[in-house]
């Protein structure tokens, strides 16, 4: 399919993989006729599961049998081989033979094994690991989610021009407001970073994005800023903290809803209500995240996930190719 977005897939990545995987694609691809699927991994088990659900022109699967383990180190992930699935996939997009590449397998090793096929965009010195947040309003970008314990203000500075890059390639017709994710308000809080970081984007003048300040945990998801920045490690707590809030507040409201007859007969009363409860703090909406720094998209979907969360990370590939993220932030950059 000459004008197709080519997707390369790790289908050996991830709990489940590769029936998840493939299953994710076939659903996926009902949605969508214009994506390609280049799909790594046991061609044996994948074709039992994707013969006669998709038309052998969307798709092409090349064997292998050596797969990197979800408990292997990063560095035992990337010595496994070039063979891999996770590596082979990632190898069809330094080779141009695919647009952008996803895999739910262990998260350092992809980091890993994508910094050493990839090379960085120019004038950027360290990749981010970015994802979407749900807010009042719509969407956030977030980043770094953890691929950078320690940053500069150069890094953090590349974040916020990434990270805005990112959110106009998802939502084109935005203009995004960038903050910093901070202790406070006020321009005195925070670490020298912090600060140098908040005087170097207050004084530039900005075509694709506009600083709006500082911004504290409690209001991430108020909606009224669309890129949050941060360092990896700030942004990795504060990502585990808001998925641990959302499945303890889910947890319990099902308890509240279950766990005696006026709550059994309240949950009826209430039952749209509750399905668009459900929907909004349902993970495998948001599932995908991306690094970007990369002179080539990679994509990350959650190793838990189901084939419905899987499908979501394949819409993020195709709208992020469609967005042109690359070449935004290579305009931007500079």
């Amino acid at each position: 399919m000459s004008d197709s977005i080519i997707i390369a897939v790790d289908a050996m990545g991830g709990d489940g993989s590769p029936k998840k995987i493939v299953d994710g694609i076939i659903y996926n691809h009902q949605s969508n006729k214009d994506v390609f699927y280049k799909i790594f991994g046991n061609e044996t088990k994948i074709s039992d599961l994707i013969n006669n659900k998709i038309n052998k022109d969307f798709y092409e699967i090349t064997h292998t049998d050596n797969v990197i383990k979800s408990t292997d180190s990063p560095l035992e992930g990337a010595k496994r081989g070039k063979d891999t699935s996770m590596w082979l996939s990632i190898q069809s997009v330094k080779e141009k033979k695919a647009d952008i590449v996803i895999s739910a397998g262990n998260t350092g090793a992809l980091l890993v094994v994508a910094k050493l096929n990839l090379k960085m965009i120019e004038n950027i010195d360290k990749p981010a690991l970015s994802a979407l947040w749900p807010n009042k309003k719509g969407m956030s970008v977030v980043l770094d989610l953890g691929a950078n314990i320690e940053c500069s203000s150069k890094n953090l500075l590349d974040f916020s021009i990434m990270g805005a890059s990112l959110y106009t390639s998802l939502y084109p017709n935005d203009k995004p407001k960038v903050a910093l994710l901070n202790i406070g308000s006020e321009e005195v809080k925070g670490n020298d970073i912090i600060k140098e970081t908040f005087q170097i984007l207050n004084a530039r003048n900005s075509d694709n994005f506009n600083f709006s300040g500082y911004i504290e945990g409690n209001h991430l998801m108020d909606g009224n800023v669309n890129v949050i920045v941060s360092d990896g490690f700030t942004g990795n707590v504060a990502l585990k903290t808001a998925e641990g809030t959302a499945n303890f507040i889910t947890n319990e409201l099902k308890q509240a809803m279950t766990g005696t007859i006026m709550g059994k007969i309240s949950s009826i009363l209430n039952i749209s209500n509750l399905k668009k409860f459900k929907k909004r703090l349902d993970p495998r909406l948001y599932n995908g995240a991306i690094f970007i720094g990369l002179d080539s998209p990679v994509v990350k979907s959650h190793g838990g996930t189901d084939y419905i969360g899987f499908s979501n990370s394949l819409d993020v590939c195709y709208r992020i190719v469609k967005g042109n993220l690359i070449r935004k932030i290579k305009q931007n950059i500079q």
